[in-house]
């Protein structure tokens, strides 16, 4: 049996069609330029299960075909950048009284180009043109990017319909903060919740009650000391859900363990929280309005440490500077990534309209030291805010890391100690010991800063995922 015995594939233009057998473990980057070169072109479909090219049949059990799918999923979420809206189809049929599946994944123009394909942390770009899929040309990039919308995540269309009683627990989460008021179909169609065909935007589609997909994944852990590297982790909690209780999730699991203590007063005693609970959930709530939701296989990540709190957000500062370290919150200027997810979460009134969350956190910690001032960290792919705990008398030191003694780098910089005390308990990338130190990444610092550490023996340098890292070198320092 061919593939036009069950399917009229004549309205299927040539270029728009590719068949394979099976996907190919060996060379998954072989099939996942398909996908990447429809999306980057005007869209295709890609017939899993059919010989190349005779468009035999060759199909699947019932087993088989979720094993494929699985896989297929799998690999275009691990290595395709921005994730392509592909529509996933099984096409059944019978050779021999045997029932069998092919799979059909419909993959549209992206909206957002270029789709790239990333392998061993190498970026490659590709093109469909005239039936055959290639590396892209100089020119075909520039043209996607300028033709392309840069259409944010949450506000391009789902192929889901909107019913109102798939929402009671945004509508739950609403009446809790509006207790007179109510969030009516014809205020969420003026927002965009949905269009005129009646489907549900992307963002749209991450507040319904049985959302259980992995763009709103949470993880949080709480460790026994002051760093990842060498203290005990006492628990990690992972939670994926509706992006109200999302939110929910973070606010209680940081309320049930923070700490709490007294300030005597002469006639009274003053609770402190480790924590103020305003400046804790404008963090959540800023966590998930800015994630970057064209990220798949990430996580927003709470961690909680005997000195802080640190929550970090897939994606940098949306159209903002690449901030390193922060200690100037009320300066930060970061356009909305996510203007349908802010405005349900402003209408829900746990942030602000005018984007003043950051003031807020900083007059809850108005009347802290500067051990106990909070701040934020800024990289390419990851923005972090860290809270101190109040109650943990020190503050944030940097001596929460290792105290090391070394011979001086020759010609060295003003960061070594701090880079090797930093690089001692884990393998560290060039973009985090940067962030870390509150500098740009640029190849004059990874140069004439960290190749000299690793030219005199104190960096080992290695490769992690493809990506450079570097460690202390144990062996050229004594820790105190």
């Amino acid at each position: 049996m061919l593939l036009d015995d069950i399917l009229d594939v004549s309205e299927l233009e040539g270029f728009s069609l590719e068949c394979k057998a099976r996907l190919n473990r060996d060379n998954v980057e072989g099939w996942l330029k398909t996908v990447a070169g429809f999306a980057n072109a005007e869209g295709g479909s890609f017939f899993i299960g059919v010989e190349d090219k005779t468009s035999k049949l060759i199909g699947f059990s019932r087993q088989d075909a979720d094993a494929e799918r699985n896989f297929f999923n799998n690999q275009v979420n691990e290595h395709v950048f921005p994730r392509p809206v592909i529509r996933i189809s099984f096409v059944r049929y019978e050779n021999n009284g045997t029932e069998l599946f092919i799979m059909r994944a419909d993959v549209p123009e992206s909206p957002v180009k270029p789709v790239i394909v990333k392998f061993k942390n190498i970026p490659s770009i590709y093109m469909r043109r005239d039936g055959f899929t290639n590396g892209a040309t100089y020119e075909e990039i520039i043209s996607m990017s300028i033709r392309s919308r840069n259409a944010q995540f949450d506000i391009l269309d789902s192929d889901i319909p909107y019913r109102r009683e798939d929402f009671s627990k945004m509508f739950a989460f609403f009446a809790g903060n509006n207790p007179d008021g109510e969030l009516s179909d014809k205020a969420l169609r003026s927002m965009g919740f949905f269009n005129a065909d009646g489907l549900l935007k992307n963002g749209a589609v991450l507040f319904s009650d049985s959302y259980d997909g992995r763009k709103t994944n949470v993880q949080c852990s709480v460790f026994s000391g002051l760093n990842k590297g060498s203290e005990r982790i006492v628990t990690i909690n992972r939670f994926a859900g509706c992006l109200t209780d999302s939110i929910s999730f973070m606010l209680e699991f940081v309320k049930q363990r923070m700490n709490h203590t007294f300030i005597k007063h002469e006639e009274s005693r003053e609770e402190v929280a480790a924590y103020p609970v305003r400046a804790l959930l404008e963090g959540i709530v800023n966590s998930v309005a800015h994630r970057d939701y064209y990220l798949d296989g990430t996580q927003i990540q709470l961690d909680m440490f005997l000195d802080r709190l640190e929550i970090s957000s897939p994606g940098s500062f949306y159209q903002g500077e690449k901030l390193g370290k922060s200690y100037e919150l009320s300066k930060i200027i970061s356009k909305r990534r996510n203007e349908l997810i802010c405005g349900i979460l402003v209408k829900c009134r746990v942030m602000e309209a005018a984007g003043t969350g950051f003031d807020k956190i900083i007059q809850e910690y108005e009347d802290a030291d500067e051990r106990h001032k909070p701040f934020v960290y800024s990289s390419s792919d990851h923005f972090t805010l860290v809270l101190p705990d109040l109650t943990y008398a020190d503050g944030i030191r940097d001596d929460s890391l290792p105290v090391l003694e070394f011979v001086p780098v020759e010609n060295g910089s003003a960061h070594d100690g701090k880079i090797l005390a930093f690089c001692y308990g884990k393998p560290r990338k060039s973009s985090e010991i940067a962030s870390f130190l509150g500098l740009s990444d640029s190849s004059y610092f990874r140069k004439s800063v960290l190749e000299k550490l690793v030219a005199q023996g104190y960096l080992l340098k290695s490769r992690l995922s493809g990506a450079a890292v570097y460690a202390t070198d144990k062996s050229s320092v004594t820790r105190k």
